[in-house]
């Protein structure tokens, strides 16, 4: 059961923005462990089909590593109940480190196509269990009236590395030291983020097994399976979080041989372009978790990502084509829809609110979404770009985000939850109240 002890000490600077005082090292942490992940996001498909891989296969590596990103996304949620979140972002630092180190030994350096698919696959169970099982760490952490805004900030460093930052590494980078040495690179920036987040993190709840005294494990894992029908609103933001960042992933495989060959930039432009995509995202993360809380979730991610992402998708394609080797149209374009994927992120905080005793089993369905994001969006160029090409696979994506804005009008969150959060409220302020009053009785 997740739950938030007395108030820690915290800054007013940090508490106006957002920031739960006790995590600040673990998003620092976070932040350059996705810029270490992100770093081959922008150039891992060229440089494979450069050395003799074909695009279908590319793609069947992206969409099976994407698989084991969803596996991994949704024990992240149960392991957290079950081991405490500190523990499993542990487990998911080593994966991580154990097998990229065998993914370039064993098949970038030899060309083994096989060994890449094996090591990129299990190499992908790890981000999500560090990263998510950080999520689950902020939900049991930060009370309601701040979780927008400490989700907001935690999806800022997510995308912030990935692939944003991580793509201008890349950039700066790979003109130095050549691409095998930026992949090498990578693995530093993942094993210093991942041990700034750790190390210098102390808030209690990271450590503490979070599922009620009387769980059993089993049933740990099954109420992150059964919530999903047992409170349907669940399912239905599981799916919108899927269709969120689905496009993303999907252009990582088909938008370079697009802008390289067909819109003429260069491989450095191209990543330089994905880097401004990204740092609109990483921006509007932060705007569309504060307007969630003024706003309301629903109407920014209905609004501003589902239609809005319905109409970016095509301008992103058709606007470089029109203005061919315009690097400023293409930029503008990439960032509208960088904009509209970051207003998406209400959801991480909308879902704890619907399951307020339940907040990690809830978050674990959504980082599912979030996972099989990684492989549906690949999965649909592998089916549909062999028959109706590029053009045919962005007005796919743009008819799914526009459906997407329909299921999202289905999440409001119920009576007995909003009951909860004003009992917690009270409880907070009465907390506050006293905690006020024993600091007026000390002496000066």
């Amino acid at each position: 059961m997740m739950q938030t002890d007395s108030p820690v000490p915290s800054s007013p600077l940090l508490d106006r923005m957002g920031i739960p005082r006790s995590l600040l090292w673990g998003f620092v942490g976070l932040l350059l462990f996705m810029v270490g992940d992100g770093v081959e996001a922008g150039y891992l498909a060229p440089y494979l089909e450069h050395h003799g891989v074909s695009t279908r296969n590319v793609a069947l590596l992206f969409t099976v590593y994407g698989v084991a990103v969803s596996l991994s996304s949704w024990l992240s949620g149960p392991l957290s109940d079950l081991w405490g979140p500190k523990r499993v972002m542990w487990i998911g630092l080593a994966i991580w480190g154990v097998f990229e180190v065998v993914f370039l030994v064993c098949g970038i350096q030899t060309g083994s196509y096989s060994m890449m698919l094996a090591a990129y696959t299990l190499r992908g169970l790890g981000y999500p269990l560090f990263a998510y099982s950080f999520l689950v760490w902020i939900a049991a952490a930060t009370p309601p009236r701040q979780l927008s805004s400490a989700a907001g900030w935690f999806w800022f460093a997510f995308s912030g590395g990935l692939p944003t930052l991580g793509s201008l590494f890349a950039s700066a980078s790979i003109p130095l030291i050549g691409e095998v040495a930026t992949f090498w690179s990578s693995l530093g920036l993942v094993m210093v983020g991942g041990c700034i987040a750790l190390l210098m993190t102390h808030e209690p709840n990271g450590t503490r097994v979070l599922k009620k005294p009387d769980q059993s494990v089993s049933s740990v894992f099954f109420s992150s399976i059964t919530i999903l029908w047992r409170e349907p609103r669940t399912a239905v933001a599981m799916i919108v979080r899927v269709v969120d960042t689905s496009s993303e992933y999907a252009f990582l495989v088909i938008m370079p041989s697009f802008f390289v060959s067909v819109v003429g930039f260069s491989l450095s432009q191209w990543l330089v372009l994905l880097s401004i995509v990204f740092c609109s995202n990483i921006a509007f993360n932060l705007v569309s978790g504060l307007l969630a809380d003024r706003l309301g979730h629903r109407q920014v991610v209905a609004i501003g990502g589902c239609l809005g992402g319905a109409v970016a998708i095509p301008l992103f394609y058709y606007l470089p084509l029109h203005f061919h080797g315009n690097f400023l149209v293409a930029a503008l374009a990439g960032a509208f829809y960088g904009a509209t994927v970051a207003a998406f992120v209400p959801l991480s905080g909308l879902v704890p609110q619907i399951c307020p005793n339940e907040k990690a089993a809830a978050l674990s369905a959504l980082a599912l979404g979030a996972g099989a994001s990684t492989w549906v969006g690949p999965a649909i160029v592998t089916w549909f770009q062999p028959t109706y090409g590029i053009e045919g696979v962005i007005w796919i994506f743009s008819g799914i985000y526009a459906a997407s804005a329909l299921l999202t009008m289905l999440l409001n969150i119920p009576e007995h939850a909003k009951a909860h959060h004003r009992r917690q409220e009270r409880r907070e302020r009465e907390m506050n109240r006293r905690q006020a009053g024993s600091m007026e009785g000390q002496p000066i």
